[in-house]
């Protein structure tokens, strides 16, 4: 690993500045950047660490919402009680990412912000249409993810906290890579105030909604209605693991499992 320049922020003011002014890259769990670093894949002279700052953490209810801090840990919201009432698909997901290192260091913020295209998280904000909170402006769901490892987050901009809101029903349905356990193919379903939604991480560049499977369940709440749903394998990742067509395939297949999970 090359040389660089590491700097703690003790608040979002802070963290900002430090970012303005060194044209760094904000450090979270550190459990994708660091490695990123060590491949030269990125090569930031400056970090600014963000885990002493305690307004990003925490785990709150308010109203029918579930705000959590960005800097919280993966394995946080897997234990969090009050998660697990209220959105319980949630901890679910949580307690399925990485291994038990990375979910103790890896956060929700970093998760997003990273944006890999066979991460977890992106699939519940996205399926339950929360809203990503930073320390300029309020973004939804819809609008955050753009593309491959990109967001609408500009430079310098810094997630603060991510409100979900409770379902009436939802559930994750994951089928893991064996080695990292990422999602080859990932799907959340939700029944939301706005309709039924379903997001799937893996299968493409970024996450995504499968229209086709949320017209059907609008119709039928059912694993049968979600599994016969066609997916497009157009667009689609095909690689060692699996082509684009099994992908497709399991979009429906993880789709009905979620449907069935969620009751």
């Amino acid at each position: 690993m090359y040389s660089f320049e590491l700097k703690k922020a003790d608040s979002v003011a802070n963290a900002a500045a430090l970012l303005s002014q060194t044209g760094g890259k904000p450090l979270a769990g550190g459990q994708s950047l660091v490695a990123a670093m060590k491949l030269r894949l990125a090569q930031p002279g400056t970090l600014v660490d963000l885990s002493g700052i305690a307004e990003l953490k925490g785990i709150r209810k308010e109203g029918e919402h579930i705000v959590v801090g960005a800097m919280t840990r993966h394995a946080e919201v897997a234990a969090s009680k009050e998660v697990r009432a209220a959105i319980p698909a949630l901890t679910a997901l949580a307690e399925s990412i990485g291994d038990r290192q990375v979910r103790n260091m890896g956060t929700l913020g970093g998760a997003l912000a990273n944006n890999d295209p066979a991460a977890d998280y992106p699939a519940a904000v996205l399926a339950l249409n929360a809203t990503v909170h930073t320390n300029k402006r309020k973004i939804a769901a819809d609008d955050f993810f753009k593309g491959l490892y990109e967001t609408a987050l500009a430079d310098g901009e810094i997630i603060t906290s991510v409100s979900f809101p409770i379902p009436a029903k939802a559930a994750y349905s994951k089928f893991p890579q064996p080695a990292s356990r990422f999602a080859l193919v990932g799907v959340m379903v939700a029944q939301t105030g706005g309709g039924v939604r379903v997001a799937v991480t893996g299968a493409g560049a970024s996450v995504f909604r499968a229209k086709a499977i949320e017209d059907a369940l609008s119709k039928s709440f059912t694993a049968d209605a979600a599994k016969n749903a066609k997916v497009s394998a157009s667009g689609l990742n095909s690689d060692i693991h699996g082509s684009a067509e099994y992908r497709a395939h399991l979009v429906s297949v993880l789709a009905a499992r979620a449907v069935s999970a969620a009751g």
